[in-house]
């Protein structure tokens, strides 16, 4: 297990680039899941079959198959994913020397098939509240956009946490395949290298990389863990 230690550096740069992967892959799963949603429970039928066509298609593809569109066919139509050159992006992709901007293109990916299961997941909180409230919210003159923003998403995405962490999870645990679709330097493609250029042996490099994955979930999984026992508490 010595590989672990000699190429600490390289673990530890693969653990923080997957963890920066994660986080804005996360952000844009949340925004879309939400506005899915909305979209789902919207009073206008066609927008309406938007979000349910949406998580249809989204919730029944591979993962593999949304990474291999966005990170070769986007490109392929010209697309540089230059609405994400957000500061903090922008950095890492230049600082990872890719010649196509595989990182963006990944979270991309990672974002649009999770919002699918974050749709899903606040659609349960959202069937959670109460009938009543909504209908007293419309009957003090709240317009539908009024009612979802102050009285019904609020409570949703508070009965929704639990789930949308174990969404997230999965989320993080997906992301192991951003190393086989260009992304440089995150926690999978750093061990390929180890083994495949650097002659490691594959064991207690793939051990490493495991690690690496605990450390990002466990505490996530800790905290939905003493959110829902702090939950069932509140209804005793």
């Amino acid at each position: 297990m010595s590989v672990l230690v000699d190429n600490f550096d390289v673990f530890a740069g693969g653990l923080w680039v997957t963890l920066q992967l994660c986080v804005f892959a996360a952000i844009g799963a949340l925004l879309i899941g939400t506005l899915v949603a909305v979209l789902r429970i919207s009073p206008v039928p066609p927008l309406q079959w938007i979000g349910t066509a949406y998580v249809t298609v989204f919730r029944n593809c591979p993962l593999t198959i949304v990474l291999f569109f966005s990170a070769f066919v986007l490109p392929a139509l010209g697309s540089n994913a230059d609405f994400l050159r957000i500061p903090g992006l922008s950095s890492i992709s230049t600082r990872l020397g890719n010649e196509l901007p595989y990182f963006r293109f990944v979270i991309i990916a990672l974002s649009l098939y999770t919002a699918a299961f974050v749709c899903e997941a606040i659609r349960s909180g959202i069937n959670a509240v109460s009938p009543g409230q909504a209908e007293a919210a419309r009957a003090i003159g709240l317009t539908f956009t009024q009612n979802l923003r102050l009285v019904v998403l609020p409570q949703a995405w508070k009965s929704a946490i639990v789930p949308l962490g174990s969404v997230i999870i999965a989320m993080i645990k997906n992301s192991a395949l951003a190393g086989f679709f260009g992304v440089v330097g995150d926690l999978t493609s750093s061990g390929t290298n180890l083994t495949s250029q650097g002659g490691e042996a594959i064991i207690p490099v793939f051990v490493g990389i495991s690690l690496g994955f605990l450390l990002l979930t466990v505490p996530l999984g800790l905290l939905l863990d003493r959110v829902e026992r702090r939950r069932a508490v509140g209804v005793r």
